[in-house]
């Protein structure tokens, strides 16, 4: 079978290895499609190298069907569409609160263990979450993003009526942006790729683009003075993080999606004086699948406009290439069974 390693240096190499049989309590996967997550475009730039043992197959948003089932896997069978939720959690420390998903000792798979970019790829079932049988394996392979999405949204415990801001409008802010609006929000992205802008207004988002409006003035505006409930910080810069606090209303919330290596200076003044909330989001939990895959289902959300390009698993090198390169590009698809 053809599994993609990632070698290091921008480089990858496609290799013919064994198919390897499922160990007990796991299944093996013929994976459709792994989607290019932000996170596999940082460990091509060099990030989060401690983490990698190279050469190693990454990718983790993943759709396909299962393929054979190890001993003591109850409740799945070979041809079952799934996709999987990319969480090893390790044994629970105290300060973990219970909170098992974003865990000291929780392992990511796909990055801290062997991932989805394969034709085959063997997962423990308790990962897996059944797909409708009439959703498109394309569209299972953006249930996890979606899923980031949900995550967010319910931890900014988003209400409809309410004002939302996401500053960033790449694929997350993007679909942070439909959630919201599917929970009837009122909802205004503020992006600086004017492609990306388009995009968002040919699904109904209202848009800014804060290099050519006063993002704070254009807020006010948008919420008759109220300004925003809550605030997702989804652009990962310090400019957003400047300006988050100030397009807050008195005990708004603003949740931090963006991952932020380095420390930015953030206006605490404004967070004693408004009262405001700031709330870290990571990952996803089980419900957070449940809902992004009945989103999905239901055809309410357009993500399919969302897929800028499905490439065979050999082109990943031109795929990363192009992204690097194509910063108005969404959601990349690698067809991983041909």
């Amino acid at each position: 079978m053809n599994a993609l390693h990632f070698i290091g240096n921008k480089t990858f190499d496609l290799q013919d290895v064994d198919l390897q049989s499922p160990l007990p309590g796991e299944v093996r996967l013929k994976v459709a499609y792994c989607g290019v997550c932000g996170t596999d475009v940082h460990i091509y730039h060099g990030a989060m190298a401690q983490r990698l043992t190279l050469p190693q197959v990454i990718g983790h948003e993943v759709s396909g069907e299962i393929d054979a089932v190890g001993e003591g896997v109850t409740g799945w069978q070979p041809g079952d569409r799934v996709t999987v939720r990319p969480l090893k959690p390790g044994q629970e420390v105290a300060v973990d609160n219970g909170v098992r998903h974003i865990g000291q000792n929780l392992k990511f798979i796909g990055i801290d263990t062997p991932g989805g970019m394969q034709q085959y790829w063997n997962v423990p079932a308790y990962t897996l979450h059944r797909l409708p049988e009439d959703l498109p394996l394309t569209l299972g392979a953006m249930v996890e993003p979606l899923a980031v999405a949900c995550h967010d949204v319910r931890l900014g415990d988003v209400q409809a009526g309410e004002n939302v801001v996401i500053i960033g409008g790449g694929p997350i802010g993007m679909l942070i942006a439909l959630v919201a609006k599917q929970k009837g929000a009122k909802v205004l992205i503020s992006e600086v790729n004017e492609a990306r802008l388009k995009l968002a207004g040919s699904m109904g988002l209202a848009t800014v683009n804060p290099k050519e409006t006063d993002l704070v003035a254009q807020v006010e505006d948008f919420t008759s003075g109220a300004m925003a409930d809550v605030v997702f910080e989804v652009s990962g810069v310090q400019a957003g993080v400047a300006v988050m606090t100030q397009l807050s209303r008195v005990r708004g919330r603003i949740v931090m999606v963006a991952i932020h290596a380095e420390p930015k200076a953030v206006d605490l003044f404004r967070f004693f004086w408004r009262e405001l909330k700031l709330i870290g989001a990571r990952v996803y939990e089980p419900e957070d699948f449940d809902e992004a895959i009945a989103l999905a289902a239901s055809g309410t959300l357009p993500l399919d406009a969302l897929i800028t390009q499905i490439s065979p698993l050999a082109d990943a090198k031109a795929v990363f290439e192009t992204i690097d390169n194509n910063p108005a590009g969404m959601k990349y698809l690698l067809q991983c069974d041909l």
